[in-house]
């Protein structure tokens, strides 16, 4: 494996020199999910947001959008999902959390019925006490749209 630092027989880290060739590069691109008004509404359930856009399909159907469409926080949130399918081989961490994002915005709205993707490109790589900080780009992409639904910078670390 190139660029790896072992730090034991049974476990290696990464550190950030070994990302330097591939910061400013597309990583990879997820597989296609649909967005269902189940989801939508279990999201508007779990997080006390039914606004009609999201909820109501009669109302959304004559509204703006023609139709219901997804939070742009549901939208947010399965970037986790998303990613998880683009591999960026980070070695054996004990321990990998969510450390937050960077710019997010939500350009255009992820419509009920309609599938979306990630693409995914790197950002940056730091050492950090302990491990490694991941800047990760991620666009989400509404099928057959030209305007992106979410664009937002991740963070995530990796201690070792």
């Amino acid at each position: 494996m190139y660029g790896v630092t072992y730090t034991s027989r049974s476990e290696w880290r990464m550190k950030a020199e070994d990302f330097q060739d591939r910061v400013g590069t597309e990583i990879g691109v997820s597989d296609w999910m649909e967005m269902t008004q189940e989801r939508v509404d279990a999201f508007a359930d779990a997080t006390d947001d039914h606004q009609w856009i999201h909820v109501d399909k009669e109302k959304a159907a004559a509204g703006p959008f023609g139709g219901t469409i997804a939070h742009g926080f549901l939208t947010l949130s399965l970037t986790v999902a998303l990613t998880s399918q683009i591999a960026l081989e980070v070695g054996s961490p004990r321990m990998a959390i969510n450390y937050g994002l960077e710019k997010v915005r939500f350009p255009a709205p992820v419509p009920v019925g309609s599938r979306i993707r990630a693409r995914v490109g790197l950002v940056s790589a730091t050492d950090v006490d302990g491990g490694l900080q991941v800047n990760r780009q991620v666009t989400i992409q509404v099928e057959g749209s030209e305007k992106p639904a979410m664009v937002a910078e991740t963070v995530s670390r990796y201690y070792y």
